[in-house]
């Protein structure tokens, strides 16, 4: 490669000096010249230093002797200002130079492929002849700003962008350049991701970071998306993660590819810190090395997010916007050449929402977790169909306090049967377990088509033409743009959940106040926690109790001691003893936060009846054996307010059957009526809720309603100004405005509300009727932290600004919220609390390791070798797996185990193994003896490889040994007998 330069733009101005910044023409038109020995003309020595900078840094050719010349009659400063310029050593800002020293960039085609147009880097960004480039006007205007580089950001963007991002990762708060060399780099480059992290971890990461903080995986190259984040200090700092792999994925990194998407987060600060960070970082963006990413959507991180004091809840999304990267060049990339204005028409044109408030809301469906459906949309016929309307009894539409019409049919639309049988079984927020079962009733979805989102779910419909799937108004978020049409979109629709079969109910602290102010007595809850806890004590001696809590924790050890109890092997074994021990932990745990178990109850997906035909306070549920009769409750989380919890009654309607089929698992609400139920339960809607039903004959013969619940402020939008308003650059002004002014506060707001309402309603709970005056007061006070709740969780799309009042805030909370600051409760959540904490005694010493008589037979000597050296290592690789932090601690130890599966079996699993059984037996008795005699020396935790690695192995030799009459259950079955599901 060499200097590339149109001498016409020098030619006009020669001999006169320069002295602007030289671009090229719009179609990068470029005049390449034959290569001659450069010392044909002298330059002075400060313009042959700076070149040999650049060719060194760039590992480009000299520039050839006509090239020279025309530097020489630039003279000395204008030939140093533009050889600096277009080599790419113009001094930055002094934030995006903070920025680009802890960053370093490159690019890899990804586990997945890249969809969109082609418009591939045509010249090298370092070429002398300069990059396009011009002047900024806003972040959204499609400019290239010059990325500050050396030799080390150069040597990583020649290599995949995962091991370029590890090693900005693995430098820590260290600045890249500081820590490592480019030959360092180079000499590694080509290593496998496994291997690269070994050394990387040796040569850079053990001086600069904390074991618990490395990557450490063995299947880089399965397939799983990976993931990059970026933390932003309070002085705009910025510190790389990652990469980290996960199996879901979001419709953004589908479409853009994951290496293209750097998840963000700032740190928390109570002064105008972390404002002035957020707002410099988001204006100019991140500098990962040769690329540049830029501020594109922002999300609430979710309850997860929310422990972590240290940083922020919400996560911003940057895109790869710019890259002078070595391995970019020539590659197709759907961004090339936009602004982010234009990126985002890709996936919406969500310019065209009425207001300013909901343009983020909105657009963050991009980053939902989903399942794409394999058909082709052109192919598809997508129908608008009308919402009903709420109605009163004179037949004109009901409109809340802002004006706005009540609808019946909020968020559900229909799906032809042909296009729902596509649709993988099983999805739970963009994963399926499996792919039996009955196709899905309902299918929670986004449908991105046209410059149109669509949000909501979509009910099977039998009686539609193939290929069809019917949308209403509700479910429209974005409206196209007429202007746009015809312009390239990337159309998908993407599946979140699907109705499934309910798995076992249980209730929650929020739950159990509604139906205790109900009038469900203490005593029905505290029999029901009895029994639970006398099953918990009884898993250690019980074969029943003890395969029921083992299938329910089954996704802990694999079901590895679900089968061990199946198979025969007693419950005293040591291991299992162990592990049982444990479960008994985890159910003491759960049912200390009130969770009990509760019979003939069901989460179900809700939609709106689709005949018409079910009148003011009916329901249909289909579940696995149809539809159901009679009363049942209905709630739905997170429902705070005393009439929450319905009364309604379940009716069969053929007519429903007739419409859905075979499909299974949903609830159906009416659609006549001024108000939709829905709508009175938590402000519920059909766009993918989920509602608790229960039929259970206590809970119905106890309760008595309460009046719904009926918002008694407005919701009307504070801001009216449509985006369309603003130009591009002001545009994204105003959207960080809204990030740093609405949406990080409120969610601040939403949990003190419910925190505080709960703790409100607990002493409500404990006042008698004396006390009359003080339990309207409490009431009172509840009704004004609920509207503030649903004001706040509205606040990112109206724009509201939502405090809550010091009078409604609470100073102690009860003790069962485990706050620091607390109070002894005596209500029925306290007192489920405290016979749970008083059951937890001391339990018996469980060291004492012994071994099954039945695998007490001689083992080859070859195979004890073997295992020994292979338990040698593998203790030592755990020992290194434990000092990792967080979710790469348990992907690691679960790899290590894998691995040693493949070579016990050969294969993934026993069943799929093509090696002798005779000899997996042999080497499987080996693992056992090899590990019970170190066990018995180091404790019965030791226990555990030979179960994670040899158990299915072992408890087909143990079945055969003790019952030659084997037969199969499959898991679903068996949890159906014990009533699990």
């Amino acid at each position: 490669m060499g200097f590339n330069l149109k001498l016409s733009n020098f030619v006009k101005l020669a001999p006169k000096p320069i002295t602007r910044t030289l671009t090229f023409s719009k179609n990068r038109s470029l005049i390449t010249m034959a290569n001659r020995s450069p010392a044909e003309v002298s330059l002075p020595r400060s313009v042959e230093d700076a070149l040999r900078q650049v060719c060194e840094t760039f590992s480009i050719t000299p520039p050839t002797p006509k090239q020279r010349k025309v530097l020489a009659e630039l003279g000395e400063e204008p030939a140093l200002k533009l050889i600096r310029q277009q080599g790419g050593f113009s001094d930055p800002s002094p934030a995006m130079a903070r920025v680009s020293e802890t960053s370093g960039a490159v690019s890899r085609g990804g586990p997945r492929s890249l969809e969109g147009s082609k418009g591939a880097w045509e010249t090298s960004p370092f070429s002398l002849g300069v990059v396009e480039e011009r002047e900024p006007t806003g972040t959204s205007s499609p400019y290239k700003r010059n990325i500050p580089s050396n030799q080390v950001l150069v040597a990583l963007g020649k290599i995949e962008f995962r091991k370029a991002f590890m090693v900005l990762s693995y430098c820590g708060k260290k600045n890249v350049k500081d820590v490592v060399d480019a030959s360092t780099i180079q000499r590694i480059s080509d290593l496998s991701m496994v291997e690269f992290e070994l050394e990387l971890w040796r040569v850079l990461g053990r001086q600069c970071i904390d074991e618990k903080d490395r990557y450490k995986y063995q299947d880089w190259d399965s397939g799983k998306t990976h993931i990059y984040c970026c933390h932003v200090a309070l002085d705009g700092t910025c510190i790389f993660k990652g990469p980290t792999l996960q199996k879901k994925i979001t419709h953004l990194q589908r479409v853009l590819g994951d290496e293209n998407v750097l998840e963000v987060r700032f740190a928390n600060d109570e002064d105008n810190g972390k404002v002035c960070s957020v707002q410099k970082i988001a204006r100019e963006g991140i500098c990962v090395g040769l690329r540049r990413y830029r501020f594109f959507v922002y999300k609430d991180g979710g309850k997860e997010s929310k422990k972590n004091s240290t940083s922020s809840s919400i996560k911003l999304y940057f895109v790869r916007m710019e890259s002078q990267a070595l391995i970019d060049r020539g590659m197709a990339y759907i961004l090339n050449n936009k602004s982010i204005a234009e990126a985002r028409c890709i996936f919406m044109h969500v310019h065209t929402v009425d207001i300013l408030t909901k343009y983020m809301a909105r657009f963050s469906l991009v980053l939902s977790k989903t399942i794409k459906l394999d058909v082709d949309l052109a192919s598809v016929h997508i129908e608008k169909i009308r919402d009903i309307y709420c109605k009163d009894e004179k037949g004109d539409i009901v409109y809340n306090k802002d004006r706005k019409a009540l609808i019946h049919t909020d968020g559900t639309g229909f799906i032809s049967q042909d296009l729902a049988s596509k649709c993988p079984r099983n999805i739970v927020k963009g994963s399926s377990s499996h792919h039996g079962g009955f196709e899905p009733l309902l299918i929670q979805c986004r449908l991105f088509y046209d410059g149109c989102a669509v949000k909501g779910t979509l009910l099977i419909n039998k009686k539609l033409p193939p290929c069809t799937i019917q949308i209403r108004p509700s479910m429209i978020k974005v409206e196209p743009d007429p202007k746009l049409s015809g312009t390239h979109t990337v159309n998908s629709l993407e599946i979140v959940s699907t109705s499934n079969r309910p798995n076992k109910c249980y209730f929650s602290k929020q739950l159990i106040a509604l139906l205790n102010y109900g009038g469900v007595p203490n005593q029905y809850f505290i029999d029901i926690l009895n029994n639970a806890l006398q099953d918990a004590q009884n898993v250690r001696y019980n074969k029943r109790n003890a395969l029921t809590v083992c299938l329910k924790y089954g996704q802990m050890d694999d079901f590895v001691c679900s089968r061990m109890i199946l198979c025969g092997i007693p419950l005293d074994e040591s291991y299992l003893l162990y592990h049982l021990s444990l479960l008994m932990r985890e159910e003491r745990k759960s049912l200390k936060g009130a969770k009990l178990p509760i019979s003939d109850s069901y989460y179900l997906m809700g939609t709106a009846d689709p005949t018409g035909l079910l009148k003011a306070n009916e329901v249909c549920i289909i579940l696995g054996d149809g539809q159901i009769s009679g009363k049942v409750l209905v709630y739905r989380n997170p429902g705070l307010h005393f009439g929450d919890v319905h009364v309604l009654t379940a009716t069969y309607c053929k007519e429903i059957e007739d419409t859905v089929g075979n499909a299974k698992y949903g609830i159906f609400f009416p659609i006549v009526g001024p108000r939709s139920i829905a709508d009175e339960i938590g402000s519920g809607d059909f766009d993918g809720d989920m509602y608790w039903v229960s039929r259970n004959p206590k809970l119905l013969d106890y309760f008595r309603a309460s009046e719904p619940w009926t918002c008694s402020s407005s919701n009307k939008s504070a801001c009216c100004t449509k985006p369309t308003s603003f130009k591009p650059d002001e545009l994204e002004e105003k959207l960080l405005q809204e990030f740093l002014s609405t949406t990080c506060n409120q969610w601040n707001i939403v949990g003190f509300a419910a925190d505080s309402c709960l703790s409100l309603m607990d002493r409500l709970l404990t006042l008698g009727d004396e006390c009359a005056m003080e339990k309207n007061c409490l009431k009172e006070k509840i009704l004004k932290l609920i509207d503030i709740y649903y004001d706040a969780l509205d606040a990112p799309k109206t724009g509201m600004k939502v405090k809550l009042p010091n009078d409604l805030r609470v100073e102690k909370f009860p003790h069962f919220m485990e706050r620091t600051n607390s109070y002894h409760s005596k209500s029925i959540l306290g007192l489920i609390y405290d016979i749970v904490d008083s059951s937890s005694t001391r339990e018996e010493h469980l060291e004492q390791v012994w071994e099954l008589p039945t695998f007490n037979r001689d083992v080859p000597e070859a195979c004890m070798k073997l295992w020994t050296e292979h338990y040698n290592k593998y203790r030592q690789e755990m020992t290194d797996a434990m000092k990792l932090s967080g979710e790469s601690k348990n992907v690691l130890s679960d790899q290590i185990i894998q691995s040693y599966k493949q070579v016990l079996y050969g294969a993934a699993e026993f069943e799929e193994s093509l090696k002798n059984v005779d000899d997996i037996f042999n080497e499987a008795l080996a693992i056992y003896k090899i590990v019970y005699k170190y066990a018995k020396a180091n404790g019965v935790s030791k226990c555990g490889f030979v179960w994670k690695v040899a158990g299915r192995a072992l408890c087909k030799l143990h079945a055969n040994e003790v019952d030659k009459h084997n037969f199969v259950c499959s898991k679903s079955a068996l949890s159906d007998i014990l009533g699990i599901n």
